[in-house]
């Protein structure tokens, strides 16, 4: 680890030496055997939570982590660093047709560590949409409303009172001249210094990630924590979980060495994200009657437009997403053509480089632009149609997770419009010059050129790049076992003592970034289990 940083403290470092149950399972010279009374698989939104809650309901915890512990004396605003360390294949996990690429965190804390802090409530259109057509009791707003109050008063998520950075502010002057609505994106900070790298690792531990906030809380009441380990698969008899079985990794959190994990516990909890957990169940070889597990996955399908504008940009600095656009998703029925939501995501070179079309020169000109380059996202909202059945998880021989991911006419109709929207924005915002990235990246400097060459887009997988940062479904709950893999409890409807924690539950996409949706509903369903087990954590 690199020294820590004068004038900043760093509470990770702190907490290990004070103590702290922490246990590096690269460095492991024999077989690890842990008992507990819950085992969570997962440091992220939803494991994080499930740790503090039951932790502070006076149970054993242990929480299994794939990736390392890092903290802010390791986050050094540089995305060669961060990329390899704290995300999935190295930022690089795609769908099995290499279609999508897919943003996921791997390090303790999970995608919170790596997201950029925007922070919404379940929207209610989504929650009617479960109630109505999935059947979900419960689910209501006013039924979430005590847990959203709850975790946001926890991770101090609030409206940011400090004025856009100039990627921002160009979506809300945009979407004003249009007449589009536009809001601001509340994040979960406190005592943000307004840095703009959310994505690489806060380094002033402004962010309230289950990296700051859960994690350390629960290993401050007695939890146990494993990094670099793998969870295996979970050894069942009868309608129970009796352990979990586990490789350590190597010191690159890559290849398994020879030594194995066992933990036994009276609860287990799967808290392993959208495609980690479904691939831990089929790897468990869980009952699964109706063949739902992996089924229905969901990504926000996510594709960009760059702009130049005449004045600098530099998207790479101040809080990366703080305003928003749901004029695409409010004026649309959630049962009919998808819609989307609007963002400015931060523009750092390595994510701009990878991201942007084009190759050699014309590549190379937009790069030379980044100081006055602009970027919007369309994040599509899939899951509420017939025609969008989302993809599927599935295991490679190894064992590892594939998320196959089809992008159909469907999808692609949202995608155009999605497109054409963002282009008009943009140029009503100043630009002048839009590349909407999509095959070797034409451009275009007025909106009618757009327009008329959007509509001639020949859209199609690899063609069209596109992106997501949101994994949701594969394990979803409902009080129908022929329907849901869990019941409205978390537990599994055939296993008595296995629970899911995460966004494998949401029975569609949520049309909105999705972490505040996974704190509440962990933290509902956390302290029902508490509960059960005869616990109850303290009041706040």
């Amino acid at each position: 680890m690199t020294a820590t940083r004068p004038g900043i403290a760093d509470p990770i470092r702190t907490g290990l030496a004070s103590g702290w149950d922490v246990v590096d399972a690269s460095r492991l010279s024999q077989d690890l055997v842990v008992e507990a009374d819950v085992a969570i698989v997962g440091s992220g939104a939803g494991g994080g939570v499930a740790a503090e809650t039951l932790s502070l309901a006076g149970l054993r915890v242990v929480v299994l982590e794939e990736g390392p512990l890092r903290s802010s004396s390791d986050f050094r605003m540089r995305e060669a660093d961060a990329y390899p360390d704290l995300y999935q294949e190295s930022a690089a996990r795609k769908t099995r047709d290499k279609a999508i690429n897919i943003l996921q965190g791997r390090c303790v804390g999970g995608g919170t560590t790596v997201n950029w802090t925007s922070s919404f409530r379940t929207p209610r259109a989504t929650l009617e949409h479960w109630a109505r057509v999935h059947r979900l009791p419960g689910l209501s707003t006013a039924d979430l409303a005590p847990w959203f109050d709850k975790m946001e008063a926890r991770l101090g998520i609030a409206t940011w009172e400090v004025a856009p950075n100039a990627n921002n502010a160009a979506l809300a002057r945009g979407a004003a001249k249009l007449g589009i609505g536009s809001a601001a994106i509340r994040r979960n900070v406190r005592g943000c210094w307004n840095l703009g790298y959310c994505g690489v690792g806060c380094p002033t531990n402004a962010k309230q990630s289950m990296l700051v906030t859960t994690i350390p809380a629960a290993l401050d009441r007695g939890a146990k924590l494993l990094t670099r380990v793998r969870a295996e698969r979970f050894t069942i008899a009868g309608d129970r979980v009796t352990s979990l079985e586990a490789s350590a990794l190597d010191p690159d959190g890559i290849a398994p060495t020879a030594r194995r994990v066992t933990v036994r516990a009276r609860t287990f909890v799967a808290a392993a994200g959208a495609i980690g957990t479904p691939a831990l169940l089929l790897r468990s070889g869980a009952p699964d009657p109706g063949r739902l597990v992996g089924r229905r996955t969901f990504l926000h399908p996510t594709v960009v437009s760059a702009a130049l504008m005449p004045e600098r940009i530099d998207g790479f600095a101040g809080a990366p997403q703080t305003v928003y656009s749901d004029h695409f998703l409010d004026t649309l029925p959630p049962e009919g053509p998808a819609g989307f939501k609007l963002e400015a995501p931060p523009l750092h070179p390595v994510l701009a480089a990878i991201t942007l079309s084009g190759h050699g020169e014309a590549h190379a000109r937009w790069m030379r632009e980044l100081p006055n380059m602009h970027v919007l996202i369309a994040l599509v909202r899939d899951g509420f149609h017939p025609d969008s059945p989302g993809g599927t998880v599935s295991l490679r021989d190894d064992g590892t997770p594939l998320l196959d991911y089809p992008l159909d006419a469907f999808l692609f109709d949202a995608i155009r419009r999605a497109f054409r929207a963002m282009a008009e924005l943009q140029f009503a915002a100043g630009a002048r010059e839009v590349m909407p990235i999509h095959g070797a990246g034409v451009s275009f400097t007025d909106p009618a050129a757009a327009r008329s060459g959007i509509d001639g887009f020949a859209l199609a997988p690899l063609a069209t790049p596109v992106v997501s940062a949101h994994v949701m479904g594969g394990c979803p709950l409902g009080p129908d076992a022929a329907t849901s893999v869990v019941d409205m409890t978390g537990r599994h409807h055939a296993l008595a003592n296995l629970y899911v924690m995460d966004g494998s539950l949401f029975p569609t996409s949520i049309g909105a970034n999705p972490q505040l949706s996974i704190y509440a509903i962990a933290a509902k369903l956390a302290d029902g289990l508490a509960a059960s087990m005869g616990r109850r954590p303290p009041a706040a």
